[in-house]
């Protein structure tokens, strides 16, 4: 999945969204802290392809994307909203292709604006960027390309403090930068920096109103963090292969970023350090059971503003989480199925 997957919604109440064979389904939890509802189909009943992309605005709607099948060899991307995780989701509404028609291009992102507009990107036929925004009052502005050239498949999108929507990309040795200029601009490519990415890595957060950082491993399996405007900084060394789930939290008083991601064990590993301070240090404890290969982690806040972390396996659809403990430092609660 691109994109927090446990969310808070606006209720107060934690939901998951979860992909299967052609559906993504959400669970959430009757009550903060309670036992959680079954899994329902997202969207109605049409059939989707993994991975979905989901983003959360101020608001605390959550957007899904995802790319469905159209006419033989052919697909097309469909967005939902969600507006409470124990409501039904709208039903999925096309939203178009980067290239008009054809084939699947790359897995979508989603970012939503300060407005509430979500913003989708993906990769286009020729290796560039496309982007779909919704309009202010419904309904949605058509394609554009915002360039680019050999970007990889994957994309992170992200909306920082000011509200302004960013999207960063791979690409063979190095990253894309793209930033809207105001509310409502269309995101301009303003960067771009010379470092090696391991694919299927990336992942940004918004930790400031200048800009979102962006995390990710290089190729000598560093866990690395750049914000634009700087040159990229190694936090510690990556405990596995895939992403990090990442989140801002208060940790005895200090705003601070958390860190989370399958290890080479198979546990969870947790690392935190000060807001936008790599050169502070950061180490790994692990955490929980060991999971399967497949498994995802993701993080949030409850609605006592706890961490919360989720893990989830395609092959076992087992869905796992525990909570910190109300005591100094990261404590977590004993990990639990539910």
């Amino acid at each position: 999945m691109n994109g927090d997957w446990l969310i808070r919604g606006r209720d107060g109440r934690l939901g998951v969204y979860l992909p299967t064979g052609d559906a993504v389904e959400c669970r959430a939890e009757y009550v903060p802290g309670g036992a959680w509802t079954p899994a329902r189909r997202v969207g109605g009943d049409q059939v989707v392809e993994p991975p979905p992309a989901l983003g959360q605005g101020d608001d605390s709607y959550t957007h899904l994307v995802s790319w469905r099948p159209t006419v033989r060899g052919e697909h097309g991307l469909v967005h939902s909203t969600h507006f409470r995780p124990r409501l039904a989701a709208l039903d999925w509404v096309p939203v178009g292709h980067p290239d008009r028609t054809g084939a699947r291009t790359g897995p979508p992102a989603v970012a939503v604006d300060g407005r509430g507009r979500a913003h989708v990107f993906v990769r286009a036929r020729r290796g560039g960027v496309g982007m779909v925004a919704q309009k202010e009052k419904g309904g949605w502005d058509p394609w554009r390309d915002l360039k680019g050239g050999d970007v990889g498949d994957e994309l992170a999108a992200v909306t920082g403090e000011s509200g302004l929507v960013e999207l960063f990309a791979s690409v063979d040795g190095g990253l894309l930068h793209w930033r809207q200029e105001e509310p409502g601009a269309v995101p301009v490519l303003e960067e771009a920096v010379e470092t090696p990415v391991r694919p299927g890595t990336l992942r940004a957060l918004a930790t400031s109103a200048g800009a979102g950082t962006l995390f990710y491993t290089d190729e000598s399996g560093e866990l690395c963090a750049w914000r634009p405007g700087g040159r990229p900084v190694a936090v510690l060394a990556s405990a596995g292969p895939g992403p990090v789930a990442a989140v801002r939290c208060v940790l005895d008083g200090h705003d601070c970023t958390l860190l989370a991601q399958r290890s080479t064990s198979g546990r969870v590993a947790f690392a935190a350090y000060p807001t936008e301070c790599e050169s502070a240090g950061a180490w790994w404890t692990e955490s929980g059971p060991q999971l399967p290969a497949d498994a995802v982690v993701s993080l949030a806040r409850d609605a006592a503003d706890r961490v919360v972390a989720a893990t989830y396996a395609p092959s076992t659809g087992t869905l796992r989480l525990t909570r910190r403990k109300d005591e100094p430092g990261l404590a977590l609660e004993a990990w639990r199925e539910v």
